[in-house]
């Protein structure tokens, strides 16, 4: 592919930004496709490479782009190519991918907000050393005229710089006013403010001392603590707009026995509706024709295909896996399942964003008693001196000096070097709060598939077959895309096992492979289905003519790490809990093979958003660990949230905390840490607090010159960071 439309390197070199992408959509044929694809098994630069390599290959393909950091393909391509595909295409590669509606998705992911504070803060530094160089003259014994000079110059830079660099001070501070309350930005924008209102009025009137370079310190320190902040987590989106987003844009409707492909918004209840193998179902319906099996593990947790025939019903977001089905709508837009699932997330993001920072907490306390010591030295003043002019230098010195800063600066230096700790082990703090949150976790649940198991089937009685019983079922699996079938193709040829020759192969949807080999029929499938009886555990079986059916078994491998977590989390004193959609018996087997006491099975999403709900009303603070878009809801309702890189688009979203690797041990040091980086924080507040009993008294007493006020917030601010460096 061309350098020419390569972006420059950004946070992540193996990303590609947003421009690159947009210049291209800007200048594309009118009749070309934009296709967007979710993946999330991708986790490397090698990956990117591989997948847009077979894009740029692909005929009517123009431009494909993968961008790691959203796990994301975004596809230029002519009107003819269809999404599935690009998806048949990526999954032919061995990455796990899912079409996405690129008009739900956000116009842009650049990272405005970062890039907005970086610039304030470069603003307030530049004018802070500039005024600051102008201060050491007047500090040096400047009189007069040339300190009136000094002022004014100072003033010209000053006004600009405060008035542009504080702005986010500012309109958090209106908007925490406007609802009656207060937060740590109400204390600094009115510092702020006066120190300026107070050093033009002493530069008017050929005052000694004005507070300009004072300002624009406090100002640069607090964006600098406000920019750590920012850095240290991703810049979330909506969970349930991701969900919105995995919602199949298109589909084939079924109109006088021909099927056209229309928009989901042109489709209507009663409609008829084809779904191909290894589409995703558009709408809640039910099956009219066609027999398949149904994948439904992204949202009920289900490990097993689910076998489907007319009559059953069917869910919005489930694949079709073996067989074409036509299925009558019964549900469509805004009243599926799906819809329904984003509708939960969002009522539970809303319920968790009530939670109140520690820093916001602090300021309910801080503010009024700052406030009210102001208040009451200029009272003090104006009434021992009568000089308005006095009274309010004093009252403004009290007001710096008491040093919004340092509280500023108690979270995120904490929060900043807590997050570079949990990194190295492995986990991306995603929400600003989530560190405090996960401090207060007395009780962890964990998802079962894709959480605490790989997800996948794993074949466990290779050694023990017949070696050509294994040829055999490694030829009748090796073209289906069934999981178990999957699971034998990838052991069989592990082992170095070549396919036997068979010939006629069909698949017959819902039931199995058949082939004839040796003058023989041969079924690989379900146990009614080859006459055999089935186990308690996950099985396949193969039958050969009228040989007795030999059963190929499975198990759903440990994560790695998993063991290990539970086992610190319960000895840590943690009550652990496993919620899952899968079966009662998968579940419990699992739960006895991990020590794990509380489980519930065959969970539906709002079951377990509810059963967490139920959890916290009764005062337990719930941490949830899950990876599929039926733990969205209860990722979005716990009190804080994990889920693991290899998740949905839309759990890593709704979750606060990215579990990078694949192992699920970093998690009980991260609440260790956790717990850590809030002790850190309330010492931050001590301090801070300490800091100010020593420092208003002088400040109200009239001996708060600018240079001691800029010196004392300085100090204060760099022992709060070197204490919070302590985490690492």
């Amino acid at each position: 592919m061309s350098t020419a439309l390569r972006p420059p390197a950004s946070a992540c070199p193996a990303c590609v930004a947003a421009p690159a992408a947009e210049r291209l959509a800007r200048t594309q044929a009118p009749d070309a496709a934009r296709i967007a694809l979710s993946l999330p098994t991708i986790h490397c630069a090698a990956c990117i490479s591989k997948i847009e390599r077979a894009l740029a290959a692909h005929p009517g393909v123009s431009s494909g782009r993968v961008n790691l950091t959203l796990k994301r393909a975004s596809i230029e391509a002519a009107a003819d190519v269809s999404a599935q595909d690009m998806v048949q295409l990526v999954e032919g590669l061995g990455f796990e991918a899912h079409e996405l509606d690129p008009g739900s998705l956000n116009a842009t992911t650049t990272d405005r907000a970062g890039r907005n504070l970086l610039m304030r803060l470069a603003v307030a530094g530049f004018a802070m050393m500039n005024v600051m160089l102008l201060s050491v003259a007047v500090w040096a014994g400047a009189e007069d005229a040339t300190r009136d000079m000094f002022h004014w110059i100072s003033a010209a830079i000053a006004l600009p710089a405060v008035a542009f660099a504080g702005q986010p001070f500012y309109s958090n501070a209106w908007t925490a006013l406007s609802k009656r309350s207060l937060n740590m930005d109400v204390p600094i924008t009115l510092a702020i403010i006066l120190a300026v209102v107070t050093s033009l009025w002493e530069t008017a009137l050929s005052g000694a001392h004005a507070y300009f370079d004072a300002a624009l310190a406090l100002t640069f320190f607090l964006l600098a603590g406000r920019y750590l902040d920012h850095r240290t987590r991703a810049i979330a989106r909506s969970a349930a707009q991701e969900l919105t987003a995995l919602e199949v844009p298109r589909a084939l409707r079924v109109t006088d026995g021909e099927a056209q492909e229309v928009n989901i918004s042109a489709l209507a209840v009663n409609d008829l509706i084809l779904v191909r193998p290894g589409g995703r179902m558009p709408v809640d319906g039910e099956i009219v024709s066609g027999m398949s099996e149904l994948d439904r593990s992204l949202l009920t947790g289900e490990t097993l295909p689910v076998q489907a025939g007319p009559g059953q019903a069917v869910s919005a977001g489930e694949v079709n896996l073996t067989g074409p089905l036509t299925i009558r709508a019964t549900a469509v837009g805004e009243d599926t399942s799906l819809h329904r699932m984003a509708d939960l997330v969002a009522i539970a993001e809303s319920g968790r964003s009530r939670y109140t920072s520690l820093a916001d907490r602090a300021a309910k306390l801080y503010a009024p008693g700052v406030h009210i010591l102001s208040a009451l030295s200029f009272a003090g003043w104006l009434i021992a001196t009568g000089d308005m002019r006095v009274a309010l230098n004093i009252a403004a010195a009290v007001l710096i000096i008491t040093c919004p800063c340092a509280l500023g600066l108690a979270v995120p230096a904490v929060t900043t070097a807590a997050s570079g700790r949990l990194f190295r082990k492995g986990l991306l703090i995603k929400d600003a709060t989530a560190l405090e949150r996960l401090a207060e976790v007395d009780t962890v649940v964990f998802d079962k598939t894709g959480t605490l198991t790989a997800g996948t089937p794993e074949l466990t009685n290779l050694e023990d077959l017949p070696p050509e019983a294994v040829e055999l079922a490694l030829a009748l699996a090796a073209g289906s895309a069934h999981p178990l079938a999957v699971a034998i193709t990838k052991a069989a040829r592990a082992a170095g096992i070549a396919p036997a020759q068979v010939t006629d192969i069909t698949e017959v949807p819902g039931y199995g492979t058949k082939a004839m080999w040796q003058g023989k029929e041969a079924r690989l499938g379900r146990a009614g289905w080859v006459g055999a009886e089935a186990l308690a555990q996950t099985a396949t079986f193969l039958k050969i003519g009228d040989q007795p059916a030999l059963a190929f078994t499975f198990s759903d491998r440990l994560r790695e790490g998993a063991a290990e977590a539970v086992q610190a989390l319960t000895t840590s004193g943690k009550a652990v809990y496993l919620m899952s959609g899968d079966t009662t018996p998968a579940v419990a087997a699992l739960a006895q093979r991990l020590g794990i006491t509380n489980w519930l099975a065959e969970a539906l999403p709002a079951d377990k958003s509810a059963r967490i709900q139920d959890m916290t009303a009764k005062g337990a603070h719930v941490l949830m660990v899950g990876d599929g878009l039926n733990d969205t809801a209860a990722l979005a309702a716990a009190h804080v949230s994990i889920s693991p890189a290899s998740a949905l688009d839309a759990a890593r979203v709704a979750s606060d905390i990215v579990l990078l690797g694949d192992d699920l041990s970093p998690i009980s040091a991260a609440c260790t840490t956790a717990r850590s980086a809030r002790r850190r924080i309330s010492e931050n507040f001590t301090i801070a607090t300490v800091y100010n009993v020593v420092a208003v008294p002088l400040a109200m007493a009239g001996f708060a010159t600018p240079l001691i006020a800029a010196l004392a917030m300085s100090a204060s601010s760099i022992t709060v960071s070197l204490n919070a460096l302590r985490l690492r």
